[in-house]
């Protein structure tokens, strides 16, 4: 996931909700999200 930009990352994230996919894969996808302090963007889009 490190691979990934920041942007592609949640769209990531919105589109793993979206589709209900495991929690475990949305665990990850939010752990990386948090360790890029990238959880105020969630939180400003949600």
């Amino acid at each position: 996931m490190e691979h990934l930009s920041d942007e592609l990352l949640l769209e990531s994230y919105y589109k793993a909700h979206e589709l209900n996919l495991s929690p475990d894969f949305l665990y990850l996808i939010e752990k990386e999200i948090s360790r890029r302090s990238l959880t105020i963007k969630i939180k400003c889009s949600s």
